[in-house]
């Protein structure tokens, strides 16, 4: 089998998809199967094609345009009209010619794919545009699809609603991480529900147990003393921070010894006029490498995820790897991740018009497993148990490889 995995120079390449891409290699490197990685929309000045532990990565240079060839239709057609008829130079071998897409955006590409190749195309869900607007609410998303005369937010919704669905229904396969997905995409979207297809990610169990929890406190100017609540993400409001930090001041009036530590990188200037009386018990490490992120794992005290739209949740499965106690929202795909046995969950509140959470609740959830350290400890123990079972590589792997298999029987 030839499998070519797509992926474009974006935010979502250093987030969650490059993850998932990262983690769908590693899985698929032990296999008879030749992958090939394609990157489009490179920084690189020109095409470039490299080798790596067995693993090709063609890269395809950005548009020379003024405009970024995203921001335009006519612009970005073109673009997937010339990488097709690029790989009709480049790809040699076409037995059981695979292409994994996995960017909504790419519905031309699909197509010109379909019509060059005889090829299967498999496309994964991994965010839908209209999460970001409106979160988890999926009655006002719906209300938005049926309006004749929707305002400009909701022309514009409907406009990438149509664009995703035409890209899937362009797939042989269409991979979702959750049956929360699985359900809106045959409901809302229509689609075909032969062809949807429910696998979770998957990770690489880094776990490093030897690790000595008071040289990566020092090396972080962390005291013995203090108990560490970690938030990892992308400081966004769809990641619900502006809960954490009211929640956390809750805490500190308990527990004055406790520190917040947020990982990762985003809109800092939005939330500092809210944490001024707080600020020197919050610290910002801005994004880490992998190697760093999962040092702050190993001494956190409890994970907390307040997300408000979560299609799946990598973070929550670091955490369960690492065997952290996890507070989070039960919301979309991360409510099916995170079970009663590893976490506590608090509610979203959906409004016709906005989607909530009640920061007292986060507190709530905080200090009790600070009050029960070994509720919290038992919590971390299932989570590691879950992720072994539920999210571990050979899971992942094993469930990628029936589903690749399947598409030339």
């Amino acid at each position: 089998m030839n499998l070519y995995i797509f992926n474009q120079t974006r935010r979502g390449a250093v987030y969650g998809i490059g993850t998932y891409i990262h983690e769908l290699i590693n899985a698929m490197k032990e296999s008879d199967i030749n992958i090939c990685v394609i990157n489009l929309i490179s920084d690189k000045p020109q095409i470039q094609i490299k080798e790596t532990d067995g693993i090709k990565y063609w890269d395809f240079p950005k548009a020379i345009s003024d405009q970024h060839p995203l921001d335009n239709q006519k612009q970005r057609e073109l673009y997937f009209h010339n990488i097709v008829y690029l790989l009709r130079l480049h790809i040699q071998d076409r037995k059981d010619l695979l292409f994994h897409l996995n960017y909504h955006q790419s519905g031309r590409l699909a197509k010109e794919l379909k019509k060059e190749f005889d090829c299967k195309i498999v496309s994964v869900v991994h965010y839908s545009n209209w999460g970001f607007f409106y979160f988890d609410n999926i009655p006002r998303l719906r209300n938005i699809l049926n309006e004749e005369q929707p305002d400009k937010l909701g022309t514009d919704i409907k406009k990438t609603f149509e664009e995703e669905k035409l890209f899937y229904s362009n797939a042989d396969r269409i991979i979702c991480l959750s049956d929360y997905m699985h359900e809106i995409l045959y409901r809302d979207y229509k689609l075909d529900v032969a062809k949807i297809s429910v696998i979770p990610n998957g990770m690489l169990d880094v776990v490093e147990i030897t690790a000595d929890n008071q040289l990566i406190r020092a090396k972080w100017n962390i005291s013995s003393m203090e108990k560490i609540i970690l938030f990892a993400g992308r400081i966004d409001e769809v990641k619900g921070v502006s809960y954490l930090f009211k929640a956390f001041r809750e805490v500190l009036m308990k527990f004055p010894n406790c520190r917040l530590i947020i990982a990762g990188s985003g809109h800092y200037d939005t939330y500092f006029v809210q944490i001024k009386d707080i600020c020197t018990k919050i610290t910002f490490t801005g994004l880490l490498d992998k190697k760093e992120l999962y040092e702050l794992y190993q001494i956190a005290d409890i994970g907390v995820i307040p997300s408000l739209f979560e299609p799946f949740g990598y973070v929550a499965v670091e955490m369960m790897m690492n065997g952290l106690p996890i507070i989070s929202t039960a919301t979309s795909g991360l409510n099916e991740i995170v079970d009663d046995t590893c976490g506590l969950k608090i509610p979203i509140l959906v409004h016709f018009d906005k989607v909530e959470i009640d920061p007292c609740l986060i507190a709530e959830k905080i200090i009790f497993l600070l009050q029960h350290p070994k509720v919290a400890k038992k919590m971390g123990h299932n989570g590691r148990k879950r992720y072994l079972r539920e999210y571990s590589l050979e899971v992942f792997r094993k469930n990628m490889l029936q589903l690749y298999n399947s598409l030339f029987q």
